[in-house]
């Protein structure tokens, strides 16, 4: 079989991650796996059988019932499928990224996913993007990155973001659930979002898209054939 190459993106909610792994997946011909999405579904999943994503007894009982399947379309984009349907619009919202971010803190989630995301890494050079991807899923990625951004940076970007949509979008109340989120990802028991002791911290804070990717590429080329 021939040598598949891996890059880990990992970094807190709102860091870019999934527009920077999306664009680097696109340049390099790599295929891009947007692991947050995966969680989502879990967690929309549950939200639809009244599930509380606290609930562990619960998460438990019904996770047995969930099938997920990652498929790609002509343009590579990534489309969840929850047992048999897409569910890829249906789980962007504020609510569900709160709750897949408890969801994410259960074993018995992360164990099911797990294999899952590591055989695609087998098939094919993937960046993978997420929160212990470099520490947990991939520990041996080729190259790994941790990218961040203040918690103000990443409110205001949010922000911006729902309102260029037509979206309502309180930046005090987005800034709150991100460092929620934040507290929530780093204090977990299992596989709380760190960085990984060979990742390279990339703060885009002060960058733009093109400064970041520019980055990451030289990066990765130092490591990687490109």
């Amino acid at each position: 079989m021939a040598k598949t190459y891996s890059i880990a993106i990992d970094g807190p909610a709102g860091a870019g991650k999934s527009t920077v792994a999306r664009r680097l997946a696109k340049e390099l011909g790599y295929q891009y796996v947007d692991t947050g999405a995966i969680y989502r579904t879990v967690a929309y999943f549950l939200d639809l059988w009244g599930v509380s994503p606290k609930d562990i007894d619960g998460v438990t009982r019904y996770i047995d019932e969930l099938t997920i399947q990652i498929e790609y379309d002509e343009e590579g984009t990534q489309h969840m499928m929850m047992n048999g349907m897409d569910v890829t619009a249906d789980i962007r919202t504020q609510d569900i990224s709160q709750k897949a971010s408890l969801v994410s803190a259960h074993a018995v989630v992360r164990d099911m996913l797990l294999d899952m995301q590591r055989d695609v890494a087998k098939k094919y050079n993937v960046i993978m993007d997420g929160r212990d991807i470099g520490t947990v899923v991939l520990p041996r990625a080729d190259v790994k990155i941790f990218l961040t951004a203040s918690a103000e940076v990443r409110a205001r970007r949010r922000t911006a973001e729902l309102l260029a949509k037509g979206q309502k979008a309180d930046y005090s109340q987005i800034l709150k659930e991100i460092q929620q989120r934040d507290y929530q990802d780093t204090h977990r028991e299992v596989a709380p979002l760190k960085l990984a002791r060979d990742s390279v911290k990339v703060d885009t804070s002060d960058m733009d898209i093109e400064q970041v990717i520019g980055q990451i590429k030289t990066i990765v080329g130092k490591k990687i054939p490109v």
